[in-house]
């Protein structure tokens, strides 16, 4: 955990409600693309985030050992396993506001904008073809930042299952993404 990091604990521990629009203004991007990827669905990912930072705001007191995103991360991850659990029958393709294929937002688009939506577009599908397992240990530690203790001890599984589904999901990625450039050229 960085300094920045324990100084917005210490202060949410006092009470410092400007400590936790910080904390949520630091995270919440990330993790609503964390939850995006996870769950297919924008509206989902949006409850689930702010689920998050709910509860983190209802804690009277909190001892962070690790790093607050990786916490953070795991929360999302979880919560999303939850939703997903309870939500199991429904499965639609997520859409924004105009009907359009919701895919996280990094900032200001690049002059090639077509090319760039593509690749994430793709990568978003192939993502999403990977079984829910899998594609969680890949956003933890790619995305998260989680280690794969970390996210093992998350999951309540052995370290070699953690690198097994990271591995086997990197596989699967590798070999639907060269697929479709192979099929696109």
């Amino acid at each position: 955990m960085n300094i920045t990091e324990k100084w917005l604990v210490w202060r949410f521990n006092r009470g410092d409600a400007e400590a936790v629009q910080v904390i949520y203004d630091k995270h919440k991007e990330d993790l609503l693309a964390l939850a995006l990827a996870l769950l297919k669905d924008r509206a989902a990912a949006e409850d689930v985030v702010h689920d998050v930072f709910a509860a983190f705001v209802r804690r009277k007191k909190f001892q962070l050992t690790g790093s607050l995103r990786g916490y953070l991360a795991t929360c999302v991850a979880n919560r999303a396993r939850n939703a997903l659990r309870d939500n199991r029958r429904h499965h639609y393709e997520p859409l924004d506001d105009d009907g359009e294929r919701c895919l996280p937002s990094s900032g200001p688009w690049p002059d090639d904008a077509t090319m760039l939506l593509e690749e994430n577009r793709l990568l978003a599908d192939a993502l999403g073809e990977l079984p829910y397992e899998q594609r969680e240990v890949v956003l933890l530690h790619i995305h998260g930042g989680l280690k794969f203790v970390e996210i093992a001890q998350s999951q309540n599984v052995s370290i070699n299952t953690v690198l097994g589904r990271y591995r086997y999901g990197l596989e699967k990625l590798r070999s639907k993404l060269n697929d479709e450039v192979f099929h696109a050229t």
